[in-house]
């Protein structure tokens, strides 16, 4: 049987095994040391030093006096960033849904990750057909809405490290490139409750994004709705604010946000 590695390559071994061991615990319930170090093929003492490290940190617990394992609630409290996420998907759709027929443009829906937005859902609207897939995709949050609202509601010390780490790089001849002018546009969104973009991040596409907040207040993500710049100009992103307003305060109402 295979034992832990000293080489460079030990460490990400043992993470790999660890995995593996929750992995296992996650399908039959409950193991003993023996079972788990024959299924990852390892010595017994090592798989009984994988467990130590795991029940230290919560992940796994002894069930009883039965000398085997079990997960503990640990796991829980790492599946709760994953699962905010999904509920905040969840509870955004039909909100998106409608917004998307009401505005007739692309919905998106965002959260910061690293010094990015991402988006995370995408309803196409009645004249989007040909709508890019945003899902999944990492957008720099000076040259977006949604990324200008993720930000304009962030700490100031947070927000400038966000930018000093993203830089503000030139997509387009709208770009904003300059830290003040920014600063000043952040604070505008913030004044009346959302964001827009003139062609700053693709040469003819335009966005208005809006806040979701948490039950707690805090904004947590953004609803954003894009178009053709010839279809969807300033003036009609203005005059749609409400519209898409109301349906990030309806979505922040199902997260339990009632401010």
């Amino acid at each position: 049987m295979a034992d832990d590695s000293t080489s460079a390559g030990g460490g990400v071994q043992s993470v790999d095994r660890a995995i593996s061991i929750l992995e296992i615990l996650s399908r039959r319930r409950e193991a003993g040391v023996s079972e788990i170090a024959a299924e990852i093929e390892v010595h017994k003492s090592t798989a009984f030093r994988l467990l130590g490290a795991l029940e230290s940190r919560g992940l796994v617990e002894q069930a009883e006096d039965r000398g085997k394992y079990r997960l503990s609630f640990g796991i829980v409290r790492l599946a709760g960033g994953v699962a905010a996420r999904l509920d905040l998907t969840q509870q955004s759709r039909p909100v998106c849904r409608r917004l998307a027929e009401e505005i007739g443009e692309t919905v998106n829906l965002a959260v910061v990750r690293s010094h990015y937005a991402v988006n995370l859902d995408q309803v196409r609207g009645p004249s989007a057909v040909t709508a890019h897939n945003w899902v999944g995709q990492l957008t720099p949050l000076h040259a977006t809405s949604s990324g200008k609202v993720l930000l304009a509601y962030l700490d100031e010390r947070h927000r400038d490290r966000l930018i000093a780490a993203a830089g503000l790089e030139s997509y387009t001849p709208a770009t904003i490139t300059s830290a003040d002018v920014l600063r000043v546009q952040l604070g505008e969104a913030r004044q009346r409750g959302y964001a827009v973009t003139v062609e700053e991040y693709e040469i003819g596409l335009n966005a208005i994004a809006a806040p979701i907040r948490s039950y707690e207040g805090e904004v947590v993500a953004a609803v954003s709705a894009s178009g053709p710049a010839y279809r969807f100009g300033e003036k009609r992103m203005h005059e749609l604010a409400p519209v898409l307003i109301a349906g990030a305060d309806d979505i922040s109402h199902r997260l339990g946000y009632v401010g």
